[in-house]
């Protein structure tokens, strides 16, 4: 049994350098999940911020005008889009609809993750603001600072704190989201398994490889989230 597990081991990833398919493929991954949870990030604090705006507007004596009931309006309808269709769906219509006329396949990728984790960041870091007591915005007030430097200088710093652990959570599950990035060709991990499975025709090697290259990379992503939240903790 052995020595069938080496045999296979070595048709699957030695010969003809097939575990490149795999090194490359993760290389790829960790791109897009990169600079989607930048993009991502990005969108998710500039519509947080619009929605706790006019939320925390309604409530005070300052009354949100027109602009920023569209604005509030455009984010509601781009977080309830995002949030009730399937990323694999919206990796598709990006690439084949709106982009279509693009070469850049990883630049696409990027794009619609960052865009479907930005809907999810900004529920994260409003719901961050809201945990803010509403007295120090009125601290804020009753010392002069204006409403939108209140905002920027008091509210926002300690929600991003609040909102750190799972804004790093997010990230985790972005990366596992990616792996539907070969629905548009693009040679990502589990892209790579499967180029290896269709040439050794060996179900099980490339798969399990797959699987246990996702789960190392989470279990490490975890573990430096326990200690942001055992530092963060600490830090209170």
């Amino acid at each position: 049994m052995w020595e069938k597990f080496l045999f296979d081991f070595h048709r699957n990833f030695i010969e003809d350098d097939r575990w490149k398919w795999l090194t490359d493929g993760l290389m790829n991954t960790l791109l897009i999940t990169f600079f989607a949870a930048i993009l991502g990030i990005a969108i998710g604090f500039v519509v947080a911020i619009v929605r706790s705006t006019y939320d925390k507007a309604k409530l005070s004596e300052r009354r949100p005008g027109p602009f920023m009931w569209l604005l509030n309006a455009i984010c509601q309808v781009y977080i309830t889009v995002v949030r009730g269709t399937p990323v694999v769906v919206q990796l598709m219509i990006t690439y084949y609809i709106i982009f279509a006329s693009w070469n850049n396949k990883l630049l696409v990728a990027v794009l619609a993750f960052g865009l479907n984790s930005g809907a999810y960041v900004a529920e994260i870091v409003r719901g961050g603001i809201e945990s803010i007591d509403q007295g120090q915005m009125e601290a804020g007030r009753s010392l002069g600072l204006s409403f939108g430097t209140t905002m920027t200088k008091i509210i926002i710093p300690q929600a991003f704190r609040n909102s750190l652990p799972s804004l790093c959570n997010e990230f985790i599950s972005l990366l596992k989201e990616t792996s539907v990035a070969g629905y548009i060709a693009i040679e990502d991990l589990s892209k790579g398994g499967d180029i290896i499975r269709s040439i050794t025709y060996d179900p099980y090697l490339p798969l399990f490889a797959v699987a246990l290259i996702y789960l190392v990379i989470v279990m490490l992503l975890s573990y430096l989230v326990r200690k942001l939240e055992g530092r963060l903790q600490h830090g209170r």
